[in-house]
């Protein structure tokens, strides 16, 4: 296309190896640190280090710091409530409502710490107990949103349950309250904590008041907050620098929109989404890469500066912020995600087709697709997001089936290897070490070499 990109220094703390901090790790591109080398293949019998129950249902995915491993989840405490139903509900609502899951029953919410070594639960605590106020949707959960921890602080959204702020060793710090959500046709909640430097961000899109808030990591105080006009979205916030400035950009179904961190001013926004905005934004050298694809399909890859710039100059025009194309590096209107999040590896995009196991492979600098879509053999639905190492790019579909690819140009499957479980949370990797998130059990991924080395060591102590 003839554009040339800016390349912009990262203002970003070093990466370590022994972090996954977020639920699209270090990078927050679904990359794993450099020097990370899991496992290509496993399987029940195979390279599993240890399988550990989790209780309850949660979908977020786990997040890892030294050597703990946090997750959330949704016990169900055996107490059963009726549910209010308004005695103004139309057939339109409850057909919506029942096609879900309904809050018959009072979830115990849960934030567990378990031991990388072991998966044995170092710390588990319950901030609270109580029944969900409306239902979700019926592959969902109400523990859906990932936690973040930055190595001093962990925090956890449980949504209209609250959000919580821990240190690491299991002590509540804070909570905040903000209220209930009325999610669209009761597709119930997701977005999960952004969280740079001291500042927690929290997007609040769904059908009544919409707003985004700033919260002290270590206080929980509220330092802005910005209304919205945006249908439900469940895409996660993502914070990145340029030009000195840290901005918070999020996804949704109108307008993704970027927020100045301190203070939560609108610094530009961009149209082209889809409804049902669910994907996170990605960012490479200057320019962020969004996506959806329910009911349409859209593809953007917008220049921050341009952007930034753009919006300057018609505030000082005294018109309103704007949305010229010349902040749209390149875009493509087929084969998105629905659920998936993309991952950004190398300069290349790779995403699914809707939440089936379809690929495409953009090279993210000029938009020109390197291959797709292809169809990922054996692998049907996928909700959790790809991720990428040493090379490799993993896609873990939703009956246990993963396939690892190799990265490049051309589609070219590894390995595929199959587990005894069901997978919606997005993978984790450290090191040589692969997490992966089931609905009823959580595994540790590493090579069986790995892991005699491990004993000796361990034994030698």
């Amino acid at each position: 296309m003839g554009l040339v990109l800016a390349t912009v220094a990262s203002m970003a703390l070093p990466v370590l190896a022994d972090e996954w901090g977020n639920w699209r790790g270090p990078e927050k591109t679904g990359e794993a640190a450099e020097g990370s080398a899991p496992p290509v293949s496993w399987s029940e019998e195979q390279n599993v280090r240890w399988k550990v129950a989790v209780p309850g249902k949660g979908l977020a995915s786990p997040v890892i710091w030294g050597d703990r491993i946090f997750l959330t989840s949704a016990v169900p405490t055996g107490k059963k409530v009726e549910l209010e139903i308004p005695e103004n509900e139309t057939e339109r609502e409850r057909a919506w409502r029942l096609r879900g899951i309904q809050p018959e029953m009072v979830q115990r919410y849960t934030v567990m710490a378990l031991e990388r070594a072991t998966g044995k639960v170092v710390w588990e605590h319950a901030p609270v107990e109580e029944l969900p106020h409306e239902g979700t949707h019926g592959d969902g959960s109400w523990a859906s949103a990932s936690p973040v921890t930055d190595g001093e602080h962990l925090i956890v959204s449980f949504g209209s349950r609250g959000i919580f702020g821990y240190s690491l060793d299991g002590k509540l710090l804070w909570s905040k309250d903000l209220g209930d959500m009325e999610t669209r046709n009761g597709f119930g909640e997701g977005s999960s904590p952004a969280l740079h430097g001291d500042t927690v961000v929290i997007n609040w899109d769904h059908e009544g008041e919409d707003f985004i808030v700033a919260l002290d990591k270590a206080t929980g105080e509220e330092r802005w907050r910005k209304q919205r006009d945006e249908p439900t979205s469940w895409s996660t916030p993502l914070v990145v620098e340029h030009g000195g400035r840290a901005q918070v950009v999020v996804a949704a179904t109108e307008a993704t929109r970027a927020y100045d961190l301190k203070t939560g001013d609108v610094l530009w926004e961009v149209p082209g989404m889809t409804l049902n905005t669910i994907p996170t934004p990605v960012e490479q050298d200057g320019v962020v890469f969004v996506m959806s694809g329910f009911r349409g399909n859209a593809v953007q890859a917008i220049r921050l500066g341009e952007a930034a710039q753009q919006a300057a100059a018609e505030n000082d025009s005294g018109g309103e912020v704007g949305s010229g194309a010349s902040r749209i590096l390149w875009s493509l209107d087929r084969d998105t995600p629905y659920v998936p999040s993309p991952v950004l590896y190398q300069g290349t995009l790779y995403f699914l087709k809707s939440n089936n196991g379809i690929l495409t492979a953009v090279n993210a600098t000029t938009g020109e697709v390197l291959y797709g879509p292809e169809r990922l053999p054996g692998v049907s639905g996928v909700y959790a997001s790809p991720v990428a190492a040493q090379g490799k790019v993993y896609i873990v579909g939703r009956d246990g089936t993963s396939l690892v690819l190799r990265h490049g140009p051309k589609f070219e499957v590894l390995a595929t290897n199959s587990l005894d479980d069901r997978f919606d949370a997005s993978p984790a990797i450290v090191g040589d070490e692969l997490y992966l998130r089931g609905h009823e059990h959580l595994y540790a991924i590493v090579e069986a070499s790995q892991q005699g080395m491990e004993k000796e060591t361990t034994a030698s102590r």
